[in-house]
Protein backbone atom coordinates (compact mmCIF):
# COMPACT_ATOMS: atom_id res chain seq x y z
CA UNK A 1 0.00 0.00 0.00
CA UNK A 2 1.02 3.48 -0.90
CA UNK A 3 1.02 6.44 0.99
CA UNK A 4 0.50 9.88 0.71
CA UNK A 5 2.40 12.61 3.08
CA UNK A 6 1.01 16.48 3.75
CA UNK A 7 3.61 17.86 1.07
CA UNK A 8 2.28 15.94 -1.45
CA UNK A 9 -1.51 17.13 -0.93
CA UNK A 10 -0.63 20.31 -0.59
CA UNK A 11 0.85 20.37 -3.66
CA UNK A 12 -1.72 18.54 -5.24
CA UNK A 13 -4.53 20.84 -4.55
CA UNK A 14 -2.84 24.74 -4.98
CA UNK A 15 -2.81 25.24 -8.63
CA UNK A 16 0.34 28.06 -8.58
CA UNK A 17 3.18 25.54 -7.27
CA UNK A 18 5.45 24.19 -9.64
CA UNK A 19 4.79 20.89 -8.45
CA UNK A 20 0.80 20.72 -8.97
CA UNK A 21 0.92 19.11 -11.79
CA UNK A 22 2.53 15.68 -10.75
CA UNK A 23 1.16 16.12 -7.88
CA UNK A 24 -2.22 15.76 -8.85
CA UNK A 25 -1.49 13.27 -11.81
CA UNK A 26 -0.08 10.87 -8.45
CA UNK A 27 -2.73 11.31 -6.74
CA UNK A 28 -5.41 11.46 -9.18
CA UNK A 29 -3.82 8.40 -10.37
CA UNK A 30 -4.15 6.41 -6.84
CA UNK A 31 -7.82 7.78 -6.51
CA UNK A 32 -8.82 5.83 -9.48
CA UNK A 33 -7.04 2.48 -8.82
CA UNK A 34 -8.77 -0.47 -7.12
CA UNK A 35 -5.63 -0.50 -5.37
CA UNK A 36 -5.71 0.51 -1.90
CA UNK A 37 -3.77 3.40 -0.89
CA UNK A 38 -3.81 5.38 2.54
CA UNK A 39 -3.61 8.79 3.85
CA UNK A 40 -2.56 9.01 7.41
CA UNK A 41 -4.59 11.29 9.83
CA UNK A 42 -2.06 13.56 11.27
CA UNK A 43 -1.33 14.60 7.25
CA UNK A 44 -4.93 15.56 6.72
CA UNK A 45 -4.88 17.74 9.97
CA UNK A 46 -1.72 18.78 8.37
CA UNK A 47 -2.68 19.75 5.36
CA UNK A 48 -5.79 21.92 6.39
CA UNK A 49 -3.95 23.27 8.55
CA UNK A 50 -1.13 24.44 5.71
CA UNK A 51 -3.90 25.16 3.10
CA UNK A 52 -5.71 27.62 5.00
CA UNK A 53 -2.68 29.71 6.73
CA UNK A 54 -2.95 33.09 5.11
CA UNK A 55 0.81 33.23 6.68
CA UNK A 56 1.82 30.60 4.22
CA UNK A 57 -0.26 32.27 0.94
CA UNK A 58 -0.61 35.54 1.67
CA UNK A 59 -4.50 36.41 -0.02
CA UNK A 60 -4.27 33.04 -1.32
CA UNK A 61 -5.05 30.84 1.48
CA UNK A 62 -7.57 28.79 0.75
CA UNK A 63 -10.86 29.08 2.49
CA UNK A 64 -12.09 26.14 4.96
CA UNK A 65 -15.01 25.28 2.59
CA UNK A 66 -12.12 24.49 -0.31
CA UNK A 67 -9.62 22.51 1.88
CA UNK A 68 -12.73 20.57 3.48
CA UNK A 69 -14.07 19.84 -0.28
CA UNK A 70 -10.51 18.66 -0.95
CA UNK A 71 -10.50 16.63 1.46
CA UNK A 72 -14.19 14.95 0.71
CA UNK A 73 -12.74 14.42 -2.64
CA UNK A 74 -9.94 12.68 -1.63
CA UNK A 75 -11.80 10.67 0.67
CA UNK A 76 -14.79 9.42 -1.67
CA UNK A 77 -12.19 7.33 -3.46
CA UNK A 78 -13.32 3.34 -2.81
CA UNK A 79 -9.86 2.73 -2.53
CA UNK A 80 -8.47 5.43 -0.04
CA UNK A 81 -7.28 4.27 3.54
CA UNK A 82 -7.41 7.03 6.20
CA UNK A 83 -4.59 5.40 8.96
CA UNK A 84 -4.10 6.57 12.33
CA UNK A 85 -2.53 5.13 15.55
CA UNK A 86 -2.88 1.22 16.38
CA UNK A 87 -3.40 0.37 19.76
CA UNK A 88 0.01 -0.72 20.13
CA UNK A 89 1.27 2.59 18.81
CA UNK A 90 3.89 3.95 21.21
CA UNK A 91 5.67 0.62 21.19
CA UNK A 92 6.34 1.62 17.78
CA UNK A 93 6.49 5.39 17.83
CA UNK A 94 9.14 5.32 21.08
CA UNK A 95 12.32 3.94 19.11
CA UNK A 96 11.62 7.04 16.62
CA UNK A 97 11.07 9.28 18.83
CA UNK A 98 14.34 9.08 20.83
CA UNK A 99 16.78 8.89 18.03
CA UNK A 100 19.12 12.00 18.37
CA UNK A 101 17.79 14.26 15.34
CA UNK A 102 14.36 13.51 16.16
CA UNK A 103 12.94 16.80 17.85
CA UNK A 104 10.74 19.68 17.07
CA UNK A 105 8.47 19.44 13.69
CA UNK A 106 10.57 16.41 13.29
CA UNK A 107 8.62 14.32 15.66
CA UNK A 108 5.37 15.06 13.67
CA UNK A 109 7.36 12.89 11.09
CA UNK A 110 8.19 10.40 13.40
CA UNK A 111 4.58 10.29 14.23
CA UNK A 112 3.61 9.72 10.37
CA UNK A 113 6.30 7.47 9.55
CA UNK A 114 4.86 5.49 13.00
CA UNK A 115 1.25 5.19 11.74
CA UNK A 116 2.69 4.06 8.39
CA UNK A 117 5.24 1.23 9.62
CA UNK A 118 2.33 0.44 11.85
CA UNK A 119 0.08 -0.15 8.98
CA UNK A 120 2.23 -2.11 6.67
CA UNK A 121 2.89 0.81 4.40
CA UNK A 122 5.22 -0.27 1.17
CA UNK A 123 6.05 3.24 1.09
CA UNK A 124 5.43 6.89 1.75
CA UNK A 125 5.08 9.40 -0.91
CA UNK A 126 6.79 12.33 0.12
CA UNK A 127 9.60 15.39 -0.77
CA UNK A 128 10.30 15.53 3.03
CA UNK A 129 14.17 14.64 3.50
CA UNK A 130 13.50 14.12 7.24
CA UNK A 131 12.05 10.78 6.50
CA UNK A 132 15.63 9.57 5.87
CA UNK A 133 16.19 9.75 9.42
CA UNK A 134 13.55 6.64 9.95
CA UNK A 135 15.10 3.62 7.56
CA UNK A 136 12.16 1.18 8.33
CA UNK A 137 10.14 3.25 6.03
CA UNK A 138 10.52 3.53 2.28
CA UNK A 139 9.97 6.95 0.89
CA UNK A 140 9.13 8.22 -2.72
CA UNK A 141 9.42 11.49 -4.27
CA UNK A 142 6.86 11.33 -6.79
CA UNK A 143 8.17 14.57 -8.20
CA UNK A 144 11.69 13.74 -9.29
CA UNK A 145 12.41 13.32 -12.65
Amino acid sequence: MIAVDTNILVYAHRREVAEHEAAFRTLAMLAGSKVHWAIPWPCVFEFLSVVTNPKIWRDAASSQTQAWSQVEAWTSSPSLILLSEPPDFTAILKPLVKRSRVIGGVVHDARVAAICIAHGVDALLSRDRDFSLFPELTVKNPLQD
